[in-house]
This record gives structure tokens, sequence and C-alpha cells, in this order.
């Protein structure tokens, strides 16, 4: 007998109502039955959308020193290794990504300073007390920096309804090339001192590099002849104020041989201010070594009043007449016939190029047993707008 007659037969001693309570009875427990599945289901995907999310604020929260050390680690490591005994196979193996370094050089030429180190040597110069303080510096990829000049004013006239217009002047427009010069320090150090993992080669390194460098490029900025080093401030032909054309720097005289005046000796001073244009006189940066600061903070007024005045909050720099001074210990001293003061805009008077990059090349054979780190830098630096900077010049005129 078949299934189907079985079950009819089955059903036959079975009420209407039996069998009405016997199916809501099942579609009840198959519906109870379906939504405990679709509530484990959504569990289930709860606890997968949770711990996406808690993977997600672990990565937001790792801090940026970490993602970036994570990112650096293998050229770090490398040119450690490098550094300490020589070994390349490492830093050729690395594809560099063109952020804090710009291109990869063979062995003969050097290997690019890891981020960290050139970072360190970075901030150093830029906390140097020089003109890279204040003057505009710009990154270049080339061996020149060109910049574009307009030191006169187009001319202009009144018109009237029926006459014709005349012709004005035309504005002249100078260009001045900065080339770039190879800055080079050398340090050693013994190869004993090497394997002893407890030195810090990169940071020792930084710290030789960094204070060769600043003094170097401090010097140059203020007085280099631009053979083979920046061209300084000091350099160009002065003349008095007034009486200077494009390529000479404007001089206050202080009217005594190699000092300041006995009475009213801050007059110069705020003449110094003056003579430069307004447009200037706004970022307008004193500039001068530390014994010169030293006589021109005792200054006064006539209602004695000094001159120099401190910053009243944390961290404010001092300020003469409302200015900020840099101290540069590379301007001359107060004496006869010398410039020992400079005030200006130096952002737009002086601009310093220089490649982003940083080399250094491991000799271990010229100075055995002492290892020589031979580190280079191309770096130049011009005046490039004359009527930005004025002098104070220690003179009868």
């Amino acid at each position: 007998m078949s299934d189907p007659e079985m079950n009819s037969r089955a059903g036959e001693d079975v009420s209407p109502a039996q069998e009405l309570k016997s199916a809501m009875a099942d579609f009840v427990a198959g519906f109870h039955s379906h939504t405990a599945k679709t509530e484990q289901r959504f569990q289930q995907q709860e606890e997968r959308l949770s711990m996406y999310e808690r993977k997600s604020l672990t990565r937001n929260a790792r801090p940026a020193l970490s993602a970036a050390a994570l990112e650096t680690a293998p050229h770090e490591k490398a040119f450690g290794a490098y550094l300490r005994n020589g070994e390349e196979d490492a830093l050729r193996g690395i594809e560099l990504e063109g952020k804090a370094m710009s291109t990869a050089v063979a062995a003969d030429g050097g290997y690019l300073v890891d981020p960290q180190t050139s970072e360190a040597v970075q901030s150093v110069l830029r906390g140097a007390a020089s003109l890279r303080a204040v003057a505009s510096v710009v990154n270049v990829e080339a061996t020149s920096y060109d910049v574009l000049v307009d030191h006169s004013d187009a001319g202009v006239g009144w018109a009237s309804e029926t006459a014709a217009s005349a012709e004005t002047g035309t504005p002249q427009v100078d260009r001045i090339s900065i080339q770039l010069h190879e800055l080079s320090a050398l340090p050693k150090v013994s190869q004993r001192l090497l394997d002893d993992s407890a030195f810090d080669i990169e940071g020792w390194l930084a710290s030789k590099i960094a204070d060769k460098f600043a003094r170097a490029e401090s010097a140059a900025f203020i007085s280099g002849d631009g053979n083979d080093k920046p061209k300084g401030v000091l350099s160009y032909a002065t003349a008095a104020d007034g009486t200077e054309v494009w390529g000479e720097i404007g001089y206050i005289a202080t009217g005594v041989d190699g000092d300041f005046a006995a009475l009213n000796s801050g007059d110069k001073i705020v003449d110094l201010v003056y003579a430069l244009d307004a447009r200037y006189r706004a970022n307008g940066v004193f500039v001068m070594n530390s014994k010169t600061a030293g006589r021109v903070r005792k200054m006064k007024d006539g209602d004695g009043r000094f001159l120099w005045s401190d910053g009243f909050a944390a961290g404010e720099p001092s300020l003469l007449l409302g200015y900020k001074v840099v101290i540069c210990e590379d301007m001359p001293d107060v004496a006869s016939g010398q410039t020992a003061i400079a005030f200006g805009d130096f952002g737009a008077g002086y601009t310093i190029a220089e490649r982003p990059d940083l080399r250094v090349l491991r000799d271990p054979f010229s100075s055995k047993p002492n290892v020589l780190f031979y580190a280079t830098k191309r770096v130049g630096g011009d005046v490039t707008d004359f009527k930005a900077i004025k002098l104070l010049k220690f003179a009868l005129s």
C-alpha cells in the first residue's frame, strides 16, 4: 500500500478541529524555528561588525610616529648596518618612495641618509642662529634656482578725455641665479666604537654633521664670496641710504668712526628702521652678534626707557624698537667702518636654495683604524631684493 493512501486512511479518524489545531501547531513551531535562526544570524552579523569596528579603532588610534617608524624601519635598519660595518646589500635592495629622500645613488656616490637622521640634521640647521631662521628657504631638484625680480615700477600718467595717452615707462625684471654648492663634513670614529651596539651611531653622526653644516652655512650667508659657497649679505657693495642702485645695499652711518654717538646713541638705530620702505618694515628683523646686542641692550631713549624689551610671555622673543632680533655670531663686531647691524625683511631680501637629500659615504680605508663618514649636502644663497635690507655702518659717513 502506498504512503499517500496510508496517510489518507490514518486521517479519516481525525476530526476537522483536531486537524486544524495540529496544522496551526506545526505552523507556529516552524515560525519560531525560522525566527530563532534569523536572530542567530543577526547576532553573528553584529559580532562581526563589532570586531571590524574594534580593529578600525585600533588602527586609527596608532600614533603617527609609530606608523612612520614602521614605514621607515627597513631603511633605518639597513642604513645603520651600512654605517657600522659597510654592508651595502640591504640598502641596494630597498626601493625608495621619494618622500624624505628623492633619489637613490650607487655605492661609489654614497647613500641617502635615513629619514630620521636627515630630519634631525635639518631641524638643527633650522634652529641654528643664522639667516636660515628668517630667510626664504626653498627645496630644489636642480643645480641652480632662478629668481625673477621686478625692481622698478611701471610708469603711469593721467589721461584726459580728448588728449592722446603718452607712453609710460616699462618695468625692469632681473633674473638672479642662485647656484647650489656642495657642503661637506668628514667626521670619523673608531671601528671598535662602531662595533659597540650601545653606541647610537645615527644620533652621533647627525650631531656632528649638523654642527659643521650650521657653522659653515651661517658664515657663508653673512660674508660668503659666492665662490664655491653661497654669497653673503655683507659681500655686496654698499652705498649711503638714498644713493644706492640695484646691486648695492644702502647703509646709515653712525657719524662716529667705530662706535655709536656719545649722545642719543639709539637715534641712528631708529633712522635705520625708517630707512627701510614701509612694505618691508612690517616684516623687519634685526641681525647682529652677541657683543653688539650687549651694547644695544643698554641703550635708552630720551625718557630713560630701554630700546630693548623682553617678551611678556614664555617663548616670545625679545624686541628692539618692536622688531625681532636674530643673534648671528658671524656678523662683525662694532669697529671702524664695519656694518655690524643689519635690518630688513630677509624673507624677501635673501633666498636659500637647497636639495632636500643628505648623502653619506663610508670610508674604512683612508684613516685606519678609524672609519671616515663623508657627508655632503648642496645649498646656495644670495640676495634677491637689495631694497629689503639696510645696514648700520660705524663710520663718519
